[in-house]
């Protein structure tokens, strides 16, 4: 048996270095006062992401971006050097919370903290975080309509369709259940589920 054992943990060794090399990127905003106040969001190379609005969450959000929008947002990291450098502008200007990047994988971690950047790569990356922090908080209105609510599940997807009409809806897909459970239920307003077929079907069609 002991000629085995070496076979049998090299390979797994190296599936955990591997895994533990993966980039990943973090984006973490804590604005007291703000709803929410603080925000998590972790993103895999492979479009796997997390969504926390606190850090001891142990069942978060979880939802899957697309292939093209994660090579952006990936892309965006590299062009940034990784956060190795600073990203406050150092003007002074309003509070708007204190925002970082981070990025695992390839070496030690790096971190870059800001209230304010003017660097375009940066602000284009801020957007990304917060068109997905604008999806999930929907997402989280819509279920919390459609379990306790069921007379708000009309305006919650009035709200999800606002935020697509504006290009800021990412993950769509992650909406779908819950628009084939309004759909298909007789408890909700035959407008809530005429609404929601539609935006199912809209999902559907662009995918």
């Amino acid at each position: 048996m002991k000629y085995w054992i070496p076979f049998l943990v090299i390979p797994f060794l190296s599936a955990t270095a591997l895994w533990a090399d993966a980039p990943r990127l973090v984006f973490t905003k804590t604005f007291p006062g703000s709803v929410p106040a603080f925000v998590q969001i972790s993103l895999e190379r492979t479009g796997d992401a997390v969504y926390k609005e606190d850090a001891k969450d142990e069942n978060p959000l979880t939802f899957k971006l697309t292939e093209a929008d994660t090579t952006v947002m990936f892309d965006l990291a590299d062009r940034l050097n990784h956060f190795s450098k600073p990203l406050e502008s150092g003007i002074k200007v309003a509070f708007m919370g204190a925002k970082v990047f981070r990025y695992e994988g390839d070496g030690e971690p790096k971190e870059a903290k800001f209230n304010y950047s003017e660097d375009l790569e940066a602000k284009a990356l801020l957007d990304w975080f917060e068109r997905i922090s604008e999806t999930e908080r929907a997402y989280i209105d819509l279920e919390r309509a459609v379990r306790f609510d069921k007379l708000g599940v009309n305006d919650s997807i009035l709200r999800i369709e606002t935020v697509r009409n504006q290009k800021r809806l990412v993950a769509e897909e992650q909406f779908l259940p819950f628009l084939d459970r309004i759909t298909k239920g007789e408890s909700f307003m035959h407008m809530a589920r005429t609404r929601a077929a539609d935006l199912a079907q809209s999902i559907r069609t662009s995918k």
